[in-house]
């Protein structure tokens, strides 16, 4: 039997990048899966990649929108009839930049997008799993959520909040049948990453991307290695399964040794 075999997901950000790999993941071990994204073509062309048929919906939305979560969310129980794990993945880096030169804006949007979509995808998932006294919720945090990180102020600070939320929410839904905890990635190489990779080495000091990999995340690494999503999809699917059932609470480093805790 497949490890979700049956089981209804809905994944936030689930066009590209780590979200992506989760879809993936979920569907290959049995799960139905609504997933959203900001851009409507993205998410289009990535639910026809898929090739799932009916076992997957792209429902356009952005996180920072509590209705916009709230919609995808209302899509899988719509259409599948309930609600069973919820991954609050979508997040990134608005603008990166030293403390002092930050912008209001800049900061705002970063608590918003890592910090408030995953409150906003908690609260609606949770007002389906109570009632039914069966639930998983998977907060995708960061290695950021465990240290600090020059010229990342607002993104380290909304996934320090995420562990936080994450072990509030464990403590008030435990006895009801359900889950919550939060995956930490080191490091991945997503097109985000890629997109964003430059101007975040600058903000430290460095050259661009490649030197900011080997200089900061390598060399902070046991392995001296980085992640990929396939390490975090592992750990993802465990949660997610009955076989994660005694584990809930925690925040769980997928970081090749940085945070070692």
């Amino acid at each position: 039997m497949q490890m979700l075999e049956g089981k209804v997901a809905a994944v936030t950000g689930g066009s590209r990048g780590i979200g992506r790999g989760l879809v993936e993941a979920f569907l290959r071990e049995g799960a139905m899966v609504a997933f959203n994204g900001r851009d409507q073509k993205k998410g289009e062309q990535a639910l026809a990649e898929l090739g799932a048929g009916d076992r997957a919906v792209f429902v356009q939305g952005d996180a920072r929108n509590s209705a916009d979560v709230k919609r995808l969310v209302d899509t899988a129980v719509e259409r599948w009839g309930r609600l069973d794990i919820m991954v609050n993945n979508a997040g990134g880096i608005t603008r990166p930049a030293p403390i002092a030169q930050l912008d209001d804006d800049a900061w705002e949007n970063d608590i918003r997008w890592n910090l408030g979509g995953v409150f906003y995808g908690t609260k609606w998932a949770l007002q389906q799993m109570i009632p039914r006294g069966w639930g998983r919720i998977i907060n995708i945090s960061s290695v950021e959520g465990k240290q600090g990180a020059a010229g990342m102020a607002g993104y380290v600070a909304a996934k320090h909040g995420v562990n936080g939320l994450t072990k509030t929410t464990a403590l008030e839904v435990g006895r009801l049948g359900i889950t919550c905890n939060a995956i930490c990635p080191g490091l991945i190489i997503t097109d985000a990453v890629r997109e964003s990779g430059d101007a975040t080495a600058k903000a430290m000091g460095l050259s661009g991307l490649d030197e900011m990999v080997e200089k900061i995340f390598k060399a902070k690494t046991a392995t001296g290695e980085i992640n990929t999503v396939e390490q975090v999809a592992a750990v993802a699917l465990l949660l997610a399964s009955e076989a994660g059932a005694g584990i809930t609470g925690a925040c769980i480093s997928v970081d090749c040794g940085t945070a070692q805790y």
